[in-house]
């Protein structure tokens, strides 16, 4: 059986501001990576309608960039530069780290700073649980303690406590895990 990985390409919807505020939606769907390089004859291409030269384009709706609203086409291909940045198969970690809103922009922008995810991401996990027993047994956490004693840990308690250091995200199977700022 084979799976199909979900394409979280980031894509904008970018149209003319113009034409928009006369009543119509000319635009077209893009990849965010090259926004910023989209030309008014690109959007309105096939439209019927002819660009003008100070046509101002803006991004009306996105899929695959995690804050919500609009943003210029400038923006949008920023977007995509981190992504295009980012493993492959990190990519959906990335996405899930931005949208639970606990993570480091740059400057004052919305972008998301990919050394600081790099060095925030634990994986993914089953469960929290499963982070946690693994992380104890990396640390050496019960090393030199007698296995009669450390059979009495309080695994749930701690656990519980530890969770506060982090954020979770849903992902497919289990929890992406991120140690918090």
């Amino acid at each position: 059986m084979t799976t199909i990985a979900a394409d979280i390409t980031p894509r904008v919807w970018i149209g003319s501001l113009r034409k928009y505020n006369e009543g119509y939606l000319v635009g077209h769907w893009f990849d965010a990576l090259g926004a910023d390089e989209v030309t008014p004859s690109d959007v309105f291409r096939g439209s019927g309608f002819t660009p003008t030269n100070d046509e101002e384009l803006w991004v009306f709706d996105h899929e695959n960039i995690p804050v919500p609203g609009e943003m210029s086409p400038h923006d949008a291909a920023q977007w995509g530069r981190v992504f295009d940045e980012c493993e492959e198969h990190l990519r959906d970690a990335l996405h899930a780290w931005v949208a639970a809103g606990d993570y480091i922009a740059e400057g004052t922008s919305d972008l998301p700073v990919l050394s600081d995810f790099q060095d925030r991401y634990c994986g993914c996990w089953e469960s929290f649980d499963d982070y946690a027993r693994e992380l104890a047994d990396d640390t050496g956490m019960f090393s030199g303690i007698p296995e009669e004693i450390a059979r009495h840990f309080d695994w749930a308690s701690w656990t519980r406590e530890l969770a506060w250091d982090y954020t979770t995200c849903e992902a497919d199977g289990g929890v992406h895990i991120f140690r918090s700022h």
